[in-house]
This record gives structure tokens, C-alpha cells and sequence, in this order.
């Protein structure tokens, strides 16, 4: 099944791993639902304010590219 890329990178500004978990990639999503809740907590510590905002960068590229990755798989 096609994937809307556009969609899953949005999923993935909301909430980080919704993107991958709609790309069909459940651990994976999980494993982002985690470890942003960890890398918040560790905005007590100074540390999670360069954590946080690179996880859900990343999150919303793997999640584009991902999906852009199936359709092409798909189309051949």
C-alpha cells in the first residue's frame, strides 16, 4: 500500500514516531515515543535541549524517507 510521505513527516511534527507507525514500522515508533519522553525528562539536566529537537528532526526525515522508500518499492 502507498504511503503519503508528506503525511507521515506531519505525524512525526505532532507526535514523534506516529510517522514511523503508520509507515508500518511499530517498534520503531515506539522506540521515538521513548525515547523523546526520555530525552524530555533529560531537559532537566541541561542535556535533552540538544536531544529533543535533534530526535524529532530525525524522526520526521526517517519518517518521510521511509514512506518515500515503500512507494518506490511498491511501484515496481
Amino acid at each position: 500500500m502507498l504511503k503519503n510521505a508528506g503525511l507521515a513527516a506531519v505525524l512525526s511534527f505532532f507526535v514523534a514516531g506516529l510517522g514511523q507507525i503508520y509507515n508500518g514500522q511499530i517498534g520503531k515508533g515506539i522506540g521515538f515515543i521513548v525515547a523523546y519522553f526520555i530525552s524530555g525528562l533529560l531537559m532537566f539536566v541541561i542535556i535533552g535541549f540538544i536531544t529533543t529537537p535533534i530526535l524529532w528532526i530525525w524522526g520526521m526525515v526517517d519518517a518521510y524517507n521511509v514512506a518515500t522508500r515503500i512507494n518506490e518499492q511498491q511501484s515496481r
